[in-house]
Formats: structure tokens, C-alpha cells, sequence
């Protein structure tokens, strides 16, 4: 272990309180809730497809429906923190949260179920950066923050890994058990937390607006473009079933952007949607979350309806993709440091599509060790490079006012990216099993390649400015 050289006496990290450490044991578990509700859910979607005779089109809702809530409510989670204040609002959706779990293990209905992933992605959008903003003001500024910052960063790292583990140990008992476990887990959390969450007077914008309709209509569009991607296999190649389909999504995207231009405060700033780099950085991180979710959709329900593996056969298998960003998470800074950015997500999203590719090569009943892990190595290594450069990317150019802002901008990129391509890469495997299977690894590869361009667009250097006249020289 290397021993830090102290320059004063802020240098170093004070010994912590047991108050803080349960503090930031609170904080940092609630994280990995939030981070392993996607995962958790991979592998229990054939079970619960069979148990409940529902089609994949159908089953992913229950990835995307938490992506949507995620993402779609984002910003206005922001505003209603803003508004609000971070000690209730945060306590508050600790329960929703826990409810939402509970509810969702004793019903049956597709479309309760889809409610609550929704619900509970609203939850995680209030929670996941609140979290991190509670740590900011609990924790003195330097190594003490520094220290906690990456104890919060390792269990979001961690937890796609740990879902995807619980979801194969936990779907062997059966599906529900997938749906019901946070409920405890969080109310103990909450439980800890009503003593340990600081309290704090929100200072809220002026004017005060929560912008309720335009989180409605954002999220609502969002939904209805889920909802007509599903519909695709049915509606065929019927025009007018196609129309059908997508039109609410589309009336409900022009009403959005109506209700944002006329708002007093709208949800997401006009600056922030100019700048390059937030864009750039947005679109390859919700290309590198969609394609990845999608290629481990496609693997699952290969791994158990056409190989017949078990959950947890197939939760290990699906591991080195997630592991090597989990056990790299403390040093992700330093990695930055050193190569810079533009490097790192240039060549970490473009390794990504070369693994996609060679699945879309392989055929499935090829062996694991050839015709998957290879695939999932390459995933995982662009993981390992371009994850935290994103981050660090999408509010590099930006005022320190706005980061926030635009923190939260990136974060509904990303999960947007998820539920979209999630949905998509459903209906191609729905529209016919062999075929479909191809078609999936086709778009989920196209889905690589865009965000691999994005990247590599960052690695443009900046116009120099033009020399000015030199002299002669007499």
C-alpha cells in the first residue's frame, strides 16, 4: 500500500466517525440498489416470460420500463430536489422504492409490473445524484471526499456485476424473488438513513416551476416510442398499423418541445444543448449502454430458450463484461489523468462493435469460449476505457453552474439509449427466432458503430487560429 505524503495539515484524510461511515454505507448501498435494478432483471426475463406466457417484446419492459423511469424523469427529479430539498425528497423515494418492490412480487399483471420498474426508476433518478450531492456537503473537501466519492463510485461500478449474480442465484428460487429483495434492504436503509441524512433548506430557482407538463409529455413520448418499437412484429409491414404505432410518440415529442420553449423554466437549457462536447459524450455513452444491454438481451434468452443453460449458468457467463469496470473503478481517475478523454473514448468505443460483430459471425451453438466470451471481453475492456472519460467529458465544457445540469442531461442520454435499444433489439428477436437473432446483433452492432463514431470524433483536433502577417525581414 502506498502511504500518501502529507504537505498540511488538510492533506490527509482525518480518521471518520462511525456516524460517517454509516452515512456513507447508506449512501454508497442505496447506489448499488439503484445500479443492479437493470441487471437483476436480465436473467430473470425468460422465467418470467414462461411463467407468465409473455413474449420478449413484452419481458422487456422490464428493463426498459426502469430506464424510462430513470431517464425520462431525470431533470425533473433535479427541479424537484431544487424545490424541494434533499433530505425529504431522497428519504421519501427510499419507501416509494421499497413499496414499488414489494408490490411488484405479489402481482401478475404485465402492465402493474411495467408500473412499478417506472416507479422505481423515478426512485433511482432522485436518489443516484442526490446521493452523491449529499457526500459533497457531509464530507470536508480533499482527501476525506476524495476517499468517499470513490467508495460511492465503486458500488455503482459494482453493481451491474452484483445484479446480474443475485438475478442468476435468486431466479433459480423463482422470478419474484428478483422483484422483492430491495424491499428490505431499503427500508433499512431508510431506517439508518432518517437519523444520518443531513438535513438542508433547499434554495429554490426563481421563478418556482416544477414543469410538471413537461415531464409528462418528455417521459410520456418516451414511453409511446417504447411501446411503438414493441408493436413493430405486429403491425408488420402495414402502413397504417406503423403510423398508428409511433404517432403518440411523435404528438407527444412536439407538445414537449412546445411546452419548453413557452416555459418560464424549462427542464433542460438551450446552452446546454448546444454544447458539442455534452452532445458528443451523451451520444457515445447512450450508444455504449443501449448496445451493451441489448447484446445482453439477446444473449440471455439465446443462453437459456435455445441452449436451455440455467439463470446461474448464464449469470456467469454473461460476467466478463461487467467485472473488469468493477475491479478498475478506483483507478478510472488516474487513468484519465494519464491518457486524456479523447483517447480513451475513442478507442473504448470502438472495441465494443468488434466484439458485437463477431457474435453477429458466430453462430450460437458455437462454443462459449469461442463464440461469446471473446465478445464480452472486448465489451468490457471498452467499458474499462471510455466509462469514466464520459463522464468526465460531458461536463468538462461546462460552467460549474450548469454541471449539475448537465450531469443530469448525460445521465437521461444513457438510460434513453438503454430503453430504446432494448426495445428495438426485443422486437427483432420476437419478429422470428433464427432470423431474429441475426437481426438483433445487426442493430445492436449499428448501435456500436454510432457510438464508436462519436467517439472518435472527440480525437479531431481544434482549428488553430490563423497566423497573423509576419514580417519581412530587411
Amino acid at each position: 500500500m502506498t502511504s500518501l505524503r502529507t504537505t498540511g495539515p488538510s492533506s490527509a484524510p482525518k480518521a471518520w466517525t462511525p456516524r460517517m461511515w454509516a452515512l456513507l454505507s447508506v449512501l454508497a448501498g442505496n447506489m448499488l440498489i439503484d445500479a443492479l435494478e437493470v441487471s437483476v432483471m436480465a436473467v430473470a426475463m425468460p422465467s418470467l416470460g414462461d411463467d407468465l406466457d409473455l413474449r420478449p417484446a413484452t419481458t422487456q419492459w422490464m428493463m426498459s420500463g426502469f430506464a424510462i423511469g430513470f431517464g425520462g424523469l431525470m431533470l425533473f427529479g433535479s427541479r424537484v430536489v431544487a424545490l424541494l430539498g434533499r433530505r425529504r425528497v431522497y428519504l421519501t423515494a427510499l419507501l416509494v422504492f421499497a413499496a414499488a418492490s414489494l408490490v411488484a412480487g405479489l402481482v401478475s399483471s404485465p402492465e402493474l409490473l411495467v408500473a412499478t420498474r417506472v416507479v422505481k426508476g423515478f426512485c433511482a433518478a432522485l436518489t443516484a445524484p442526490v446521493g452523491l450531492a449529499i457526500i459533497t456537503t457531509a464530507f470536508a473537501e480533499g482527501p476525506d471526499r476524495d476517499r468517499a466519492v470513490s467508495v460511492y463510485t465503486l458500488f455503482g461500478a459494482s453493481g451491474f456485476t452484483a445484479g446480474l449474480v443475485l438475478s442468476g442465484l435468486l431466479t433459480q428460487a423463482g422470478w419474484r424473488w428478483t422483484l422483492v429483495f430491495p424491499a428490505p434492504v431499503v427500508v433499512a436503509l431508510f431506517a439508518v438513513g432518517l437519523r444520518l441524512i443531513p438535513g438542508d433548506r433547499p434554495d429554490p430557482p426563481r421563478p418556482r416551476v416544477y414543469d410538471v407538463a413537461g415531464a409528462v409529455t418528455f417521459t410520456g413520448s418516451l414511453l409511446a416510442l417504447v411501446y411503438g418499437i414493441a408493436a413493430v412484429p405486429e403491425a408488420g409491414r402495414s402502413g397504417t398499423r406503423m403510423v398508428e404505432a409511433f404517432a403518440p410518440a411523435a404528438v407527444l415529442a412536439v407538445a414537449h418541445v412546445l411546452i419548453e420553449r413557452a416555459s418560464r423554466a424549462p427542464l433542460l437549457r438551450s446552452s446546454l444543448v448546444a454544447n458539442g462536447m455534452l452532445i458528443r459524450s451523451a451520444l457515445g455513452a447512450a450508444s455504449l449502454n443501449g448496445s451493451y444491454l441489448g447484446l445482453l438481451f439477446v444473449l440471455t434468452f439465446q443462453m437459456q430458450s435455445v441452449l436451455g443453460w440455467g439463470p446461474l449458468r448464464t449469470a456467469l457467463a454473461l460476467l466478463p463484461a461487467s467485472v473488469p469496470l468493477a475491479v478498475t473503478a478506483l483507478w478510472s481517475g488516474r487513468m484519465v489523468r494519464r491518457f486524456g478523454v479523447a483517447r480513451l473514448i475513442a478507442v473504448g468505443l470502438s472495441l465494443p462493435p468488434l466484439g458485437y460483430g463477431w457474435c453477429l459471425w458466430q453462430s450460437p451453438e458455437r462454443p462459449y469460449a469461442i463464440g461469446t466470451l471473446p465478445a464480452l471481453v472486448l465489451v468490457g475492456a471498452g467499458f474499462v476505457l471510455a466509462f469514466a472519460a464520459l463522464n468526465v467529458s460531458a461536463t468538462a465544457g461546462v460552467a460549474p453552474a450548469e454541471r449539475g445540469l448537465a450531469g443530469a442531461t448525460y445521465q437521461t442520454a444513457v438510460q434513453v439509449g438503454a430503453a430504446v435499444v432494448i426495445a428495438a433489439t426485443a422486437a427483432c428477436v420476437t419478429a422470428d427466432v433464427p432470423a431474429g437473432r441475426r437481426a438483433a446483433l445487426a442493430l445492436v452492432t449499428g448501435v456500436g458503430l454510432v457510438g464508436a463514431a462519436a467517439g472518435l470524433s472527440g480525437l479531431r483536433p481544434t482549428p488553430a487560429a490563423a497566423p497573423g502577417p509576419t514580417k519581412r525581414s530587411s
